[in-house]
């Protein structure tokens, strides 16, 4: 028997599918990359806006063709999809032999031996529901960078978020389990950088310790020694002290990037979303940043067209944009989510307008994110090599910089052949768009 994942959506939920593979593979149940050559496809569903729900929908009934072609002989659909629209699923594709919820991804043994039998198998657990601790895992990243997750579920409400729906309120893993997990994927594995994640890492700990503990866990973590870089996502600007502030700063292991997600820039927007923060607010936290630390990269994410937004508050996050030019930026159109508050809302604004207005966030974030990639050339940085492009004789990587998946990459030569998870010292020579073009140093 054969087991192929698909992996959808966020870093989060690729974490989901990487220990999912793992007890699979703890029992010794084969995997493959090619759901051609699978006999179970498993997909790891988002549901977190439409786009992604499509996106899986699309997904599973792709394979609900192969099945009846004869190629593969089961489906399970697992995460976001699963746990969130069950009921409402299941007697629509009758193909797929097995649910699996976000809360219960231990019972993927289950599921797959399932697979054959005159039944459904469900299993989605309560939201809530306690964490499952010390999971094998298969790291499918390549094994010089790895997903940290370090909580499940958000306790923020935002008014458009359907994720507290969906993955529960905030539980934390105890500082000792998440050293245990890095060590492995350290020493094991041979991870480089870890990425640290979560809905919301700043506020890390405080269910169990009562107190934020991410300053303390990046401490711990930062004592193994063959780690190179931690990298900081979800850091909500609200959440973000001093004591952090000097974590990154003074720490030689964090990586001077950090991922901070604003959603908005108009005060009036950002208090419907139920965000805790105001346009002085945050551009008060970028300064601190800034100030404390002078070559700090910082990425965010913004949403056009949420209900009520105006023209006018438009103009205030394309303006926002022009003058506090953060380096990464990711946008997306409002959707409409069941269960959240914004749902009912009054002026909702329409698509067409939501649209165009992502446009030309993305239009503003462009010229500046190019005219900051120029900035770069001259500088020299280390590097972790991702890859090698032979037919260019030219390698690919990321700095400090650069988050992967979402943020530019470093192409550079080499006089001697490098690895997958070698650093090098690059000095930049010139830029293209997103990305920087160099050569190694050393």
């Amino acid at each position: 028997m054969k087991v192929c994942f698909i992996s959808l959506g966020c870093d989060k939920n690729l974490v989901d599918t990487e220990e999912m593979m793992g007890l699979l593979a703890s029992k010794g149940i084969e995997l493959t990359t090619d759901e051609q050559d699978a006999d179970i496809v498993c997909i790891n569903t988002c549901s977190f806006i439409s786009d992604a729900k499509e996106e899986s929908i699309n997904t599973i009934m792709e394979m609900i063709n192969l099945k009846n072609e004869g190629v593969i002989s089961g489906i399970i659909v697992c995460g976001c999809l699963a746990q969130r629209y069950l009921d409402e699923i299941t007697p629509l594709i009758p193909e797929v032999d097995a649910f699996v919820g976000t809360t219960a991804i231990e019972k993927i043994v289950d599921a797959v031996e399932s697979i054959g039998k005159d039944h459904q198998f469900i299993s989605v657990a309560d939201r809530d529901k306690a964490l499952v601790h010390d999971l094998p895992r298969v790291v499918t990243t390549g094994g010089h960078y790895a997903f940290l997750k370090i909580s499940e579920g958000c306790n923020k409400a935002c008014t458009y978020c359907a994720i507290p729906f969906i993955r529960g309120r905030a539980r934390s893993f105890p500082i000792e389990e998440l050293v245990k997990k890095a060590e492995y994927l350290v020493n094991d594995v041979g991870v480089k950088e870890l990425i640290l994640v979560a809905q919301e890492t700043t506020v890390y700990g405080v269910d169990l310790y009562g107190e934020k503990k991410l300053c303390a866990l990046i401490k711990e973590l930062s004592k193994i020694e063959e780690l190179k870089w931690i990298r900081l996502m979800y850091c909500y600007p609200e959440e973000i002290t001093d004591e952090l502030i000097q974590t990154i700063k003074n720490n030689p292991k964090v990586c001077h990037y950090l991922d901070m997600p604003i959603q908005h820039a108009s005060s009036k927007v950002l208090k419907a979303m139920g965000r805790r923060t105001t346009n002085s607010e945050i551009k008060k936290t970028i300064a601190r940043l800034r100030k404390e630390i002078p070559d700090i990269v910082l990425r965010t994410t913004m949403m056009t067209g949420f209900p009520g937004e105006t023209e006018e508050d438009h103009q205030i996050l394309l303006k926002f944009i022009e003058k506090e030019r953060i380096d990464r930026l990711g946008a997306f159109a409002y959707s409409k989510e069941d269960n959240t508050r914004a749902f009912s809302m009054k002026n909702q604004v329409n698509g067409n307008t939501r649209k165009r207005r992502l446009k030309e966030v993305m239009l503003t974030q462009q010229k500046v994110a190019f005219e900051l990639c120029k900035e770069k050339v001259g500088r020299t940085l280390e590097v972790l090599t991702e890859g090698y492009i032979p037919e260019d004789d030219i390698y690919v990587g990321r700095s400090y910089m650069d988050a992967p998946g979402v943020d530019g990459y470093v192409f550079y030569s080499c006089d001697y052949e490098l690895k997958t998870g070698d650093m090098v010292k690059v000095q930049i020579t010139s830029s293209n768009e997103y990305d920087l073009i160099g050569e190694v140093t050393e």
